[in-house]
């Protein structure tokens, strides 16, 4: 089944949400999309916090504009970083504006965004979540959770190492030699296996453990040390993720985390269930067993946090341990985050696309996949299931 849309004009806008440094779409990919027959409308200064300025966007082709009400009710596709949301003081009614039928998309987190997604829905909007693309091969070059993910990883490391009191590698001076700092990663997804890659290059001797045991291959191959245990029940929820483990196993898995936590300099946590939610992996006690001045960097915060002592966005003290648990790690690097984010966008619009039309196809896998919304309900089971047992009073 195809449904053909007429050319389209692209809107992104300037992001709205607290300390969001990114923008959707950089210049060189507004000229690609140019060029495939899109047109292209910029809010006045949308990229200038990631580093691109407006005479950039006027180059590539893009106008901008600072009238943002009647650019959004001029374009039929909204791409953004955040899902767009209506101000609290209605100065800013995003979605209100958007036409019926419009397309959105970008990382829209649904799970974790319900109202907005309500409102969405709602507003007739055919909304897709990068964050929810297919983990296949075809996909890869569109999926920001992954390219987000990974920039995750790599600052997380260097902000161990610069609250860490020692050095990461191991030195030698006249003094004598100092040893390796451990570095521990639990979960080795994409921005596990990045935090992993980043420690080795640092010099940091480099421990990981994951519930999925067929990752073990891709931990040693970026120089890193496979933990484990053995499972009764596969933790495999496909397509990457991992889901819940049975409580014999999560018991047996804490006999191991025990062991590991405490013997490292820095542990570095990134466990999603699902690819959203944090399970709590490292208790008060196991931070009480790590030596002083040891430091957890808790990359889950934004799904709640693997540690049960950390206070997402802030960083505090405890048992002499520095724990952080940073928020969205990946507007700390605006510029390459979002030229990351943008090649990905672009690779969906182009994948479907042709001539600057926007083709609709419920029988492509990745499309089906990552649809939240359309004709006014929300089309994706998982989040449909989340509305409504949030409706209910219990949480998704």
């Amino acid at each position: 089944m195809h449904e053909k849309e007429a050319t389209v004009k692209i809107a992104v806008l300037r992001e709205s949400r607290p300390f969001e440094r990114r923008v959707a779409l950089v210049p060189e990919s507004c000229q690609k999309l140019i060029k495939s027959g899109f047109a292209v409308g910029v809010e006045t200064g949308a990229g200038l916090r990631a580093g691109y300025s407006d005479e950039a966007y006027q180059e590539s082709g893009a106008t901008v504009e600072s009238a943002v009400e009647g650019l959004v009710r001029s374009a039929n596709l909204l791409l953004t970083v955040n899902a767009p949301e209506n101000d609290a003081d209605n100065a800013r009614r995003v979605i209100t504006w958007m036409r019926d039928g419009a397309f959105v998309l970008g990382s829209l987190m649904p799970l974790r965004n319900l109202s907005d997604i309500e409102s969405l829905a709602e507003s007739g909007a055919v909304a897709f979540s990068t964050d929810a693309i297919p983990r296949t091969t075809r996909a890869q070059s569109m999926d920001t959770l992954s390219s987000m993910n990974s920039i995750a990883g790599y600052k997380g490391v260097l902000l161990a190492a610069a609250e860490l009191g020692k050095y990461f590698p191991m030195l030698s001076s006249a003094a004598g030699t100092v040893f390796p700092a451990k570095v521990f990663v639990i979960g080795a997804a994409v921005a596990g296996l990045q935090a992993l890659a980043t420690a080795k290059r640092l010099g940091a001797a480099v421990t990981a453990t994951d519930v999925r045991p067929e990752v073990k291959e891709q931990i040693e191959s970026v120089g890193g040390k496979y933990v484990g245990i053995e499972l009764t029940e596969d933790a495999s929820a496909g397509g990457g993720y991992a889901k819940e483990l049975s409580e014999e196993d999560q018991a047996r898995q804490r006999e191991m985390l025990v062991e590991q936590v405490a013997r490292s300099d820095v542990v570095i946590t990134t466990a999603l269930i699902g690819g959203v939610f944090a399970p709590t992996l490292v208790t008060a006690e196991m931070v009480a067993s790590m030596q002083p001045g040891s430091v957890l960097v808790d990359l889950a915060a934004d799904g709640g946090g693997n540690c049960e002592l950390s206070s997402p966005g802030e960083t505090i003290e405890a048992h002499g341990v520095r724990i952080l648990a940073p928020l969205n790690l990946a507007s700390t690097m605006p510029d390459h985050a979002s030229l990351l984010f943008s090649r990905n966008l672009t690779n969906f619009l182009e994948a479907f696309s042709e001539e600057g039309e926007f083709e609709l196809d419920l029988e492509d896998e990745i499309q089906v996949g990552c649809l939240i919304t359309r004709g006014g309900e929300i089309v994706h089971e998982r989040t449909r299931e989340a509305v409504t047992k949030h409706k209910e009073g219990s949480s998704p």
